[in-house]
């Protein structure tokens, strides 16, 4: 079939057709005696999938890349490059929802009684200005693609020490005695012994202990549906898989979630972000994460804190295992020990990433509705458990 026909067929204009081939999205084949181009059921059918997925605001580079897998048979690099683009359209909405929440908070401003006060307008736009630019700044400094290979193996080291003379006692709120979950609490004791390289800042000290503590304090019932943001290779989550939870897992890392979907064939694995999390709005039963908070920037985990907060249901819990100060205090101190030991290594650790401050977090979700509960493993690992009182 010639042009026209092609672009009747298919509900697109000529031109559109005209300038796809200009790209090198589809090559026909042009008649010998005019030169006239002549459009296959093929051709049809790869127009159709480029109009599809520029519908769903693809990029023609990704169309490119997409359509070169869908030439090799690859359906699973496909799905990445489909499930980048719902990730892509997530973090629109997320920011449409921010815009609207924040002009509802104008108008209301607007709607009080007296005169009104301008700087009050000017402060919401600033703050959700701040927010937007901190949505949008967030890279892969670290290129984790390029640690999938050997993530298990570095998360494994056994060597050297830590010491733990700043570490602070972990805090265990009244509340949380009566909450329905167990805890060890010997596990606060004898900390100085503890293990990890000493020549470098090792991140992954106590690593399968905390792991371990996470998922017992989330203790899923069967059937519960849990999402593990920061998944990596799937090792937290696998041990909630273990316990009967049905699980999901995002990360950034596209080469880290080959890796989980190889060694976990039963969890749903996708690209995603704290920042923009990909699901509907009440979705799951629990979320936790494990060593990938402090990627975030402090007004980044605010904006991390909330996305949470939107996918559980209204009983959903948290349970967050990471490295934190336990409050500022601790960071000074602990700052200017790498400072007077001239240990490089901390240093850079401490500027590249954000630990939080544990106070700041469980103050944030008790300002929220939840009670929480904290246990140290050592000098700087938490895990901490949220869980809504209503």
């Amino acid at each position: 079939m010639n042009i026209k026909e092609a672009a009747g067929r298919l509900g697109i204009s000529p031109r559109a057709i005209r300038f796809y081939e200009e790209k090198g999205l589809i090559l026909p084949t042009k008649q010998a005696s005019n030169g006239y181009r002549s459009y296959t059921e093929n051709d049809i059918w790869r127009l159709q999938t480029i109009a599809a997925l520029r519908e769903i605001g693809m990029s023609l580079q990704d169309i490119t890349h997409a359509l070169g897998e869908i030439d090799q048979g690859n359906q699973q690099r496909l799905e990445e490059y489909l499930e980048l683009q719902q990730a892509v359209m997530y973090a629109q909405w997320v920011e449409l929802k921010r815009m609207l929440d924040t002009t509802q908070r104008m108008i209301d401003l607007n709607r009080q009684d007296g005169p009104l006060d301008v700087s009050h307008l000017h402060e919401l736009a600033d703050s959700s200005r701040r927010l937007r630019e901190a949505r949008q700044n967030w890279h892969d400094r670290w290129n984790y693609d390029t640690q999938a290979a050997i993530h298990d193996e570095r998360v494994q080291a056994k060597s050297g020490s830590i010491p733990a003379s700043f570490a602070s006692p972990p805090s265990f709120p009244e509340e949380a005695d009566n909450m329905p979950y167990n805890e060890s609490r010997d596990a606060l004791e004898h900390q100085d012994t503890k293990k990890a390289p000493s020549s470098s800042f090792y991140l992954y000290h106590n690593y399968d202990e905390a792991l371990e503590q996470t998922a017992n304090w989330i203790s899923p019932v069967p059937g519960e549906h849990g999402l593990d943001i920061g998944t990596g290779t799937g090792n937290l989550a696998g041990k909630l898989l273990e316990r009967q939870a049905i699980m999901t897992g995002i990360d950034q890392s596209r080469e880290m979630l080959r890796t989980c979907r190889t060694k976990y064939p039963g969890m749903h694995v996708k690209l995603g972000n704290f920042l923009a999390l990909p699901f509907a709005d009440h979705t799951f039963d629990f979320l936790v994460s494990s060593f990938a908070f402090h990627h975030l920037s402090p007004d980044q985990q605010q904006l991390a804190l909330q996305e949470m907060q939107r996918v559980l249901t209204p009983r959903g819990r948290i349970c967050l295992t990471d490295l934190m100060f336990a409050d500022a205090l601790h960071r000074e101190a602990y700052i200017g020990q790498a400072e007077a030991d001239e240990n490089s290594e901390q240093l850079l650790a401490i500027r590249e990433r954000h630990f939080p401050l544990l106070d700041e977090l469980t103050g944030w979700l008790e300002s929220h509705g939840y009670v929480t509960k904290t246990v140290r493993h050592n000098e700087l690992l938490h895990t901490m458990l949220a869980v809504p009182l209503r």
